[in-house]
């Protein structure tokens, strides 16, 4: 008895003050506390239910897979930053050379002031660029010898002219420089009355209805009847893009670049002149040189203003905004040396 007595006294405890104090097989059921509430208890799922819960879980799956997918291509975007074009693969391709001699001068370059042509010819030209590397070589005297001369935007010679000259018979001008060099015409046109002027820029913005750049360029010819401009017109701006995706295969506008005055001055040059030799552009692969310690200034005439290399790699590897690809475009230069008759100098390419 006395072991009974303490399974049942147990039993009573363990169901609390509410529940049957005999055995549960001696209880009446109506006796009993109530249940849970109702809903707690686990029911059998039904058919519609089973497949709309089948229907989530799938979902679920095809989500995870996406993220997962896009973390996948975003890391690899971030890690392939550093390479925007992969040139040296574009260029093994086989493909047949532009000769840009066969380009048409008239329908190309648009005259601004009167109906002239464009000079078409010139035996030896020079490029002479902005480059800092050009400051103390007193190659003025040599480049003043030189048939046709050529420099870009607002690149002065006053002050400058025993390392780069003064002669200047083309001077090739961005949309983005015009009015840097019209507000300077004592240096720009006065100096070398014979410099012919071709300006570059997408037609929006050299005929956009309002501030038309063009007609800026016109009204200074009011001014200065000598002066003698031309812009490139639509249809050559558009030859401009597709030489470069032709030889970078890579879409300028989708892949965020901006033609240099560079880019263009190369190409005008070698459409008007059987031979050129350029001046203090540095080959492609010279900032990534390790012995190359000294900083060296963007312009020759801005001695405080940004390190030549740093622009050009922060330019070739940014992808956000549009961005001059420098280094690129001096692959693409590189390789029409010995096509078109291209030498270069201070420093060397070879």
């Amino acid at each position: 008895m006395a072991l009974t007595f303490k399974k049942d006294e147990e039993t009573e405890a363990q169901r609390g003050p509410m529940a049957c104090p005999r055995p549960l097989s001696q209880c009446d059921p109506t006796s009993l506390p109530p249940g849970p509430p109702a809903g707690r208890w686990p029911l059998p799922l039904s058919r519609h239910q089973r497949e709309m819960s089948s229907n989530r879980e799938q979902r679920s799956a095809v989500f995870v897979i996406l993220f997962a997918l896009i973390t996948i291509l975003i890391l690899y975007s971030s890690n392939s930053a550093n390479e925007v074009f992969h040139y040296g693969s574009l260029r093994g391709r086989t493909r047949r050379p532009i000769d840009f001699k066969k380009w048409s001068i008239t329908e190309g370059y648009v005259p601004l002031l009167g109906n002239k042509t464009l000079p078409s010819r010139c035996r030896q030209c020079v490029i002479v660029t902005s480059s800092s590397h050009l400051l103390g070589t007193k190659l003025g005297p040599e480049i003043e010898r030189a048939e046709c001369t050529i420099r870009m935007n607002d690149a002065p010679t006053t002050g400058y002219s025993a390392d780069v000259g003064n002669k200047t018979t083309f001077r090739v001008v961005a949309h983005s420089s015009v009015f840097r060099v019209l507000r300077r015409p004592q240096e720009f046109v006065n100096r070398t009355p014979e410099t012919v002027f071709i300006f570059w820029g997408p037609p929006d913005r050299m005929r956009k209805p309002q501030g038309s750049l063009v007609r800026v360029i016109q009204r200074a010819g009011l001014a200065f009847p000598n002066l003698e401009a031309y812009a490139v017109s639509p249809s050559r701006m558009r030859q401009f893009d597709d030489l470069f995706r032709g030889e970078t295969g890579k879409d300028r506008e989708k892949s965020h670049s901006w033609l240099s005055t560079g880019w263009f001055t190369m190409v005008i040059a070698v459409e008007l002149c059987d031979h050129v030799h350029v001046y203090g552009m540095i080959p492609p692969d010279y900032c990534s040189q390790g012995s190359r310690a000294q900083r060296m200034p963007y312009h020759y005439y801005e001695p405080k203003g940004p390190d030549e290399c740093v622009t050009y790699i922060q330019n070739e590897h940014s992808r956000k905004g549009n961005h001059h690809r420098f280094i690129t475009e001096k692959r693409v230069f590189s390789s029409w040396a010995q096509l078109y008759g291209i030498t270069f100098s201070h420093p060397s390419w070879t």
